[in-house]
């Protein structure tokens, strides 16, 4: 039986003449890459649910009437900043990934009891200097005038610098310069 299999590989050794070394030179690379970019899109996409289930629980605990484990003195923005650090501490990310809320454009929200959507929109609660989780308090939500019951709540939003580095040859395309977002709303609880 091992004769046999010696002649069998003997003979597939011999009758190679470097055309499968041509052809898997061609297209290894080209799986390695589809690979890691899977890889890439995965740990991409595991960011981003992590940063949006931080803001939804931010969200949920600044509306939130009472707060029994907070910290005497916290602010809404103070509560929804440890929610999302929290979040991501509990997924092994790096709160410092974090891009302040002034280097990107914040969503465009209405304070609250604003008729329609053209308005100022309100700015960011910078309350006790969070400036890497963007608060909205008190805005509208959604219009009567569009269609919707009108309520007001509280926006939480942030964004992740992707943590990993990969520069695409010939371009000036870095997969490292991409910020993940995070946004969630939630209805005020005292309406």
């Amino acid at each position: 039986m091992t004769k046999w299999l010696w002649t069998a590989f003997r003979d597939v050794a011999s009758d190679a003449s470097g055309q499968e070394i041509v052809e898997s030179a061609f297209v290894l690379p080209l799986i390695f890459m589809f690979v890691i970019g899977i890889i890439w899109f995965g740990v991409a996409f595991f960011i981003y649910g992590t940063l949006t289930q931080g803001a939804r629980a931010g969200a949920e605990a600044a509306v939130a009437p009472v707060c029994t484990t907070c910290a005497a003195g916290s602010t809404p923005a103070t509560i929804s900043q440890t929610a999302v650090y929290k979040s991501l501490a509990a997924a092994h990310l790096s709160k410092s990934q974090l891009v302040p809320w002034a280097s990107w454009t914040p969503p465009a929200l209405c304070p609250c009891g604003s008729a329609s959507p053209s308005c100022a929109p309100q700015v960011c609660d910078s309350g006790s200097g969070v400036t890497d989780v963007c608060v909205q308090i008190n805005v509208q939500l959604s219009y009567p005038s569009k269609g919707g019951a009108g309520t007001c709540g509280t926006s939480v939003s942030a964004r992740y610098k992707y943590p990993f580095h990969f520069s695409i040859p010939l371009t000036n395309l870095d997969i490292g310069n991409m910020l993940l977002p995070g946004q969630a709303q939630m209805r005020a609880e005292t309406q």
